[in-house]
């Protein structure tokens, strides 16, 4: 009989489940990847972590052995500027006030401090220290013998970049008064208002480590003394400057408030010099002083390097030389390098030619009659090495002398058309212009370094007055008038009429050789320029035949 649900179907046969199915790898390998993968990933995480630490433990060490430059100088996120950020340069330890001078010279007004000196990098300075006298028995830095190369002037300009100030080439409106494109290359802008800031902050930051914790030490109030006092209290290096006692109150008070430890002794800077040299190897200081060691050479050759990059297509470029003419061999340096085509001319004082005197003798000339002028300052200076002699003789094309007459009018000229108070050394290089010594220049494109603003307060109204008075622009006459009302008004009158501007005006009636009853009348007067002065000249000879005009 059949079923009626049909015939009986096949019963399946069991899988055997021994061996895996064909989508699935076997189990061995599966265990094989994953500890491979696991093998792998346990190294990465290794490597990634080691690496990790190594770079904290040098970001650590970077900031304990080496503090930068630019952290002492550069604000984050503002523009470089001069100075810590918000703090004041730490001081100087008091044991280091032994044998500084008589107790006369302190009267008290010296004030210690502490000071801590935070140790560079070594590997910074290796380049440097080549250079740099090792020994301590040695006070002075020597000159090296070896010429500067412009390797070591784009090594200078790239570690001072933060600490000083880049400071502006700028076209010059006293271009149309001489005929030529003038750019100005504004040094006297720098935080102690010279160019020898480039100069010493590379020298101070080539120091050894032992060195800078010991300190600086130096006898005089140049500039020179300015820019070591400042740089060096930036970065934590003790200095001392030592000063006679007829040095000008307002510079120890200046070398002060740039962090130095002044101290008056002696009559005569000799004297100065002799204490400070004593104080230096009793206590292991370092004497300093303006020499043309390669470093100091190379910090102001980058003058010459930003002058070439900020003034395209130049023709000549004019620095002031004298004695101490490490800026003009340094950026001469550079400048030839760069463009053997551009002129580089120096000038110096017909009063002080030594660096004149020098390149005709072939050594340096050490006379004393070329001793420091107060007017003249580093320009009168001897001539402090050779290799800056070496250099000048090499590398610049020509060297001038001017009066001291065309410097003061100089003076005057920066002072109206740039607005800008220069002493003689920042106003000597425009000097050769105003005196018409280079004439070759007419039409060209000139730069013209103002290296120096330290005037003088009680120098500067002379100055000015005396320039003015060599421009034709202030002058004086006599002229002798009845003693009755009405004469001296007549006179005003005329010099109201031709637009004088009365700055004085004398009587005098007792000491007067001439007719009773009359009074002698001497006038000092202000006109606009040296034919506005002949029109008043001939107006008033037109109406008083005796009027005599003193010559100035």
């Amino acid at each position: 009989m059949v079923s009626p649900r049909g015939p009986p179907r096949a019963r399946p046969r069991p899988m055997d489940m021994t061996t895996p199915g064909p989508l699935l790898p076997p189990y061995g390998v599966v265990v094989g990847v994953l500890l491979h993968l696991a093998v792998y990933l346990v190294a990465v995480l290794y490597s990634y972590a080691e690496q990790l630490f190594l770079k904290k433990d040098d970001n650590k060490i970077k900031k304990q052995d080496a503090p930068a430059l630019c952290d002492l100088h550069c604000c984050k996120d503002g523009p470089i500027r001069n100075g810590l950020i918000g703090q004041k340069p730490p001081s100087i330890n008091p044991e280091r006030l032994k044998d500084f001078g008589e107790e006369d010279y302190l009267n008290g007004d010296v004030k210690t401090w502490e000071m801590k000196i935070v140790s560079r990098n070594e590997e910074l300075l290796r380049d440097a220290l080549s250079r740099i006298p090792q020994s301590s028995s040695r006070t002075s830095l020597s000159s090296s013998n070896k010429l500067i190369r412009f390797e070591d002037i784009s090594a200078a300009a790239f570690k001072i970049q933060c600490g000083v100030q880049k400071t502006p080439c700028m076209y010059s409106r006293l271009s149309k008064l001489y005929g030529m494109d003038i750019y100005l290359k504004k040094e006297f802008l720098q935080y102690t208002g010279s160019v020898k800031e480039r100069g010493v902050l590379y020298l101070l930051t080539s120091l050894p480590q032992d060195q800078q914790r010991k300190g600086v030490i130096m006898a005089s109030d140049s500039n020179f003394s300015m820019a070591v006092a400042y740089h060096a209290s930036e970065l934590r290096i003790p200095v001392f400057v030592i000063m006679s006692t007829t040095t000008s109150p307002a510079r120890v008070k200046m070398c002060r408030e740039y962090g130095a430890m002044v101290i008056s002794y002696g009559t005569t800077a000799k004297d100065s010099q002799t204490h400070a040299r004593r104080l230096a190897q009793e206590n292991g200081y370092l004497y300093l002083e303006e020499e043309d060691s390669a470093v100091y050479l190379s910090g102001l050759g980058t003058v010459g390097l930003e002058v070439y990059e900020q003034v395209p297509k130049l023709d000549a470029v004019i620095f002031p030389a004298g004695g101490h003419c490490g800026l003009l061999a340094g950026s001469a340096a550079a400048l030839k390098h760069l463009n053997p085509h551009i002129s580089v001319i120096g000038v110096e004082s017909e009063n002080f030619p030594v660096l004149q005197q020098s390149l005709k003798a072939g050594q340096p000339i050490e006379d004393q009659a070329c001793s420091n002028h107060h007017f003249y300052g580093d320009v009168s200076g001897l001539c402090f090495g050779s290799n800056s002699l070496q250099l000048t003789g090499k590398l610049v094309d020509k060297v001038v002398a001017v009066r001291e007459e065309d410097v003061l009018v100089s003076m005057l000229r920066l002072l109206e058309y740039e607005r800008a108070t220069v002493d003689a050394e920042g106003a000597i290089g425009l000097a050769a212009l105003v005196a018409g010594k280079l004439p070759e220049l007419k039409g060209k494109r000139v730069a013209i370094v103002i290296c120096s603003g330290n005037l003088e307060l009680h120098l500067l109204h002379q100055c000015i007055a005396r320039a003015l008075t060599l421009d034709n622009r202030v002058c004086r006459f006599s002229l002798v008038l009845s003693d009755s009302p009405g004469d001296i008004s007549k006179l005003l009158e005329i010099l109201a009429r031709e637009e004088a501007r009365v700055l004085d005006i004398k009587q005098e009636r007792t000491f007067v050789t001439s007719e009773l009853f009359t009074v002698e009348v001497t006038c000092t007067v202000e006109t606009r320029d040296k034919i506005h002065t002949a029109q008043l000249r001939n107006a008033l000879l037109e109406r008083y035949p005796t009027a005599a005009w003193m010559e100035r």
